[in-house]
């Protein structure tokens, strides 16, 4: 099979050849940014409520399955991304860019003796449960109802 892959960095092209290659599959990288026009969906749910496949379909685009990420990848991200936002540092980077090094609204709370609510206690929650224990938070661990 024929695979067009839009945007790829570098990094990607290092582990998107040899994975298509592997299956079969002939990767051809380009460098145009994705549109409406060439847009192919991919939904990745483990576990999760899958995309309208008919409203793509009406919209005349294609929709593939990924039927499985990393779920350390994706609870370490989040677990980043949760750090980043406690410790503002989105906030401090934009500031020192601006040459302001004041402290002045950038003050986070520790996590430590904190409570984080997990929504989800599949593969990517457990995971994420288990990184925010690590830095001495207690989990309140939620799951959610089966879909029917």
């Amino acid at each position: 099979m024929r695979v067009a892959i839009f945007s790829a960095r570098p990094y990607d092209r290092a582990f998107l050849e040899p994975a298509n290659r592997e299956h079969g599959h002939e990767p051809t990288f380009l460098e145009p940014r994705l549109t409406p026009r060439t847009a192919v969906l991919a939904e990745g749910h483990e576990g999760g409520a899958p995309s309208s496949t008919t409203t793509a379909a009406a919209l005349g685009l294609t929709v593939t399955h990924v039927p499985r990420y990393s779920p350390h990848a994706v609870a370490e991200h989040a677990v980043g991304l949760v750090l980043a936002l406690n410790r503002k540092i989105h906030r401090a980077h934009a500031r020192v860019r601006e040459g302001n090094f004041a402290l002045t609204g950038l003050l986070g709370v520790d996590l430590h003796g904190r409570t984080v609510g997990v929504i989800g206690t599949g593969a990517i929650g457990e995971v994420f449960a288990r990184r925010a224990r690590t830095s001495s938070a207690s989990t309140a661990p939620s799951r959610r109802p089966p879909t029917t």
